[in-house]
């Protein structure tokens, strides 16, 4: 067991090394080998099974969606993406969208990644709720200069969705506000 968290690990790394690296522009959203599905408190285990869950496939189907608007730095399709409560430590989607036209502003040949490891899907209420275990990062080349640097990385950051309007949305993630910036942080959080 030992061993084989070791592997993904090491793949994982490998993956996020990689695309960090690579000067084209890219999106990757995929279902690690080993992820997990729980939906209703139901567990599912067998990876082909959980790519082919419907409820995967439109959060697969909503990333994407996402993913196509910041290959194209289109804001308005990418804030679709945003749920009407969305909230990343006090960020609402008025900031989403100053932020990202920031990212857009600043950088280019933007590329990502997010691997999916754990997904639980539930009802709260009347409204679908999931939790997607993520690792994975943003990336660009800045507009002046053209160095290539990681813009926002995460490991195994719970991305909190909800099924608002028919589609799954980006409601925010876990984890408490650092209470202070380190130095080496970007100047942008692209909350994604």
């Amino acid at each position: 067991m030992a061993k084989q968290a070791v592997r993904r690990m090491f793949l994982t790394v490998l993956a996020v090394v990689w695309l960090t690296l690579s000067p084209a522009s890219h999106a990757a959203v995929e279902i690690l080998p080993e992820v997990s599905l729980t939906v209703d408190g139901r567990a599912i285990l067998d990876h082909a099974a959980v790519v082919a869950h419907p409820t995967v496939q439109e959060i697969l189907a909503a990333f994407g969606r996402a993913e196509a608007a910041v290959q194209k730095q289109d804001l308005d399709p990418l804030l679709q993406f945003y749920a009407k409560g969305y909230n990343y430590h006090g960020l609402k989607p008025a900031d989403v969208r100053r932020i990202w036209g920031e990212v857009f502003t600043h950088y280019r040949n933007l590329s990502s990644t997010h691997l999916f490891s754990e997904v639980k899907v539930f009802r709260s209420g009347s409204q679908l709720h999931a939790e997607i275990t993520c690792t994975g990062g943003l990336y660009g080349t800045e507009a002046q200069g053209g160095t290539r640097i990681t813009l926002d990385s995460w490991f195994h950051e719970v991305h909190y969705l909800v099924h608002e309007g028919g589609a799954w949305r980006f409601l925010g993630n876990a984890g408490a506000a650092p209470s202070t910036a380190p130095f080496t942080s970007s100047p942008h959080h692209p909350l994604f």
